[in-house]
C-alpha cells in the first residue's frame, strides 16, 4: 500500500495533472528551480527549529531566575 504525503494532496488539489506526471515519475523542467525552493525550506526549517530552542532556554532561564530570587529573598526572611 503506498502512503499519501500531505505535500501529495495539496499538489494533486493545486493541479490534478502535474500530480499525476510526478506519480508517473515524469522529469520536471523546473527541478532546478525546485531544488532551490526545497533548501530554502529546509534551512528556514532549521532556523524555526533554533529559535524555538532558544525560546525554551530563555524560559528555562528565567524560571531559574525566579526560584533563585525566590529562595534567596525566603533564606533572607527566615535567616
Amino acid at each position: 500500500m503506498t502512503r499519501l504525503r500531505a505535500s501529495e494532496v495539496a499538489s494533486y488539489v493545486f493541479c490534478a495533472r502535474a500530480w499525476g506526471y510526478d506519480r508517473q515519475g515524469a522529469v520536471r523542467q523546473n527541478a532546478a528551480e525546485l531544488e532551490v525552493g526545497a533548501a530554502w525550506h529546509r534551512r528556514h526549517g532549521r532556523q524555526v527549529l533554533g529559535a524555538g530552542c532558544l525560546r525554551g532556554l530563555g524560559y528555562g532561564l528565567i524560571l531559574l531566575s525566579l526560584v533563585g530570587t525566590a529562595a534567596y529573598l525566603t533564606s533572607r526572611a527566615l535567616g
